[in-house]
């Protein structure tokens, strides 16, 4: 096996190493079938020493790079509703969860801008279909009716997903603030609720299910004046 590491690195003749790192990437590609960035990740963990540009630059050379949908760019969205009640504004994203044993997953999460009532799920990959079914759970769990959805660009959110979900609009792209208070949650439940667990699916899984009661009811927000999520809806 050629592939450069650290250690190996010094014995390689720099064209040789630039071929071994590319066949390294073409070969984790191949194996995988993920995006740049996972890819990147991957060989990290076995110790080749690339950066992400390097990873992306070879698989668009080779032709295995997705170009972002023309539709994505161009799509228009309703305009940005005021949130003066709950479900007048939902935010949506996903969480991808490294795990240092090398397994991947993700963290669908949902946030209504009104009440801060939040909702989350532990899932062992993200696309359309599942995206709607977790906005399918989200819907039954919600004490109120979605008026309207916000979310990224994410592949996740894709046209089929917004046609489907018919109250859908995007946040700006290269604008996070936008999704700000999902943003606020996101890392409230990785500092709170999954840090220093074992990194498997299961756990993560039941962890969540654990905290979201707490969050929506037991758990003073300071930008509700110290209430809840559940007395700001009980009042409604």
């Amino acid at each position: 096996n050629n592939i450069p590491t650290e250690s190996s690195r010094p014995h390689h003749h720099p064209r040789a190493l630039k071929a071994d790192i590319v066949t390294a990437i073409l070969r984790c590609r191949k194996e995988h079938r993920r995006c740049s960035e996972v890819i990147h990740y991957l060989l990290k963990q076995e110790g080749v020493m690339v950066s992400l540009s390097s990873v992306k630059r070879t698989l668009k050379r080779h032709g295995l790079l997705k170009s972002r949908s023309p539709w994505q760019k161009t799509c228009p969205s309703p305009a940005r509703p005021i949130p003066a009640s709950p479900g007048d504004l939902v935010q949506m994203d996903t969480i991808h969860i490294h795990a240092i044993t090398g397994e991947l997953f993700y963290l669908y999460t949902m946030l209504d801008v009104h009440s801060r009532w939040a909702y989350a799920e532990v899932t062992e990959r993200i696309n359309t279909r599942r995206t709607l079914a977790f906005l399918k759970k989200a819907k039954a769990a919600a004490p109120f009716r979605f008026k309207m959805l916000q979310s990224d660009h994410g592949p996740e959110f894709s046209k089929f997903f917004r046609q489907r979900a018919g109250i859908h609009r995007f946040s700006r792209i290269r604008r996070p603030n936008d999704n700000g208070h999902l943003e606020r949650f996101n890392r409230t439940i990785q500092e709170e609720c999954l840090r220093n667990l074992k990194e498997d699916l299961q756990t993560y899984r039941n962890a969540v299910r654990r905290y979201l009661p707490f969050y929506n009811g037991k758990r003073p927000h300071l930008a509700l004046n110290f209430r809840t999520p559940t007395q700001v809806l009980r009042s409604y």
